[in-house]
């Protein structure tokens, strides 16, 4: 009876931290929003999600997104070479700072 009760006492730990975490209420809000909709959804979950605010990019753009990425990053890599390669070129003819002090 003590496992029962113990369990009881968690739950209702948990459902205080839901409540007081706005959780509750946000779930009630996007749960009456789906039950106010006169056309309700094909997909529940997606309408859930879509109130919630976690419906993120569709695989099809992330996969666009994570290539455009990697394209950016070897472009960006090429330009730090070349950056680097015409400042060697660079200090090759400019004079030194000892060169122009004794002048």
């Amino acid at each position: 009876m003590a496992h029962y009760r113990a369990s009881d006492s968690k739950r209702e730990q948990f459902r205080r931290y839901l409540e007081q975490s706005g959780v509750l209420d946000t779930i009630t809000s996007v749960l009456v929003a789906l039950y106010e909709e006169t056309d309700k959804p094909d997909n529940a979950l997606d309408f859930i999600k879509l109130q919630l605010g976690g419906a993120g990019p569709e695989p099809a753009d992330a996969e666009a997104l994570r290539m455009e990425l990697a394209a950016l990053q070897q472009k960006c890599n090429l330009l730090m070479g070349e950056n680097k390669e015409l400042r060697n070129r660079l200090m090759q003819y400019e004079p030194s700072s000892e060169e122009g002090s004794a002048e």
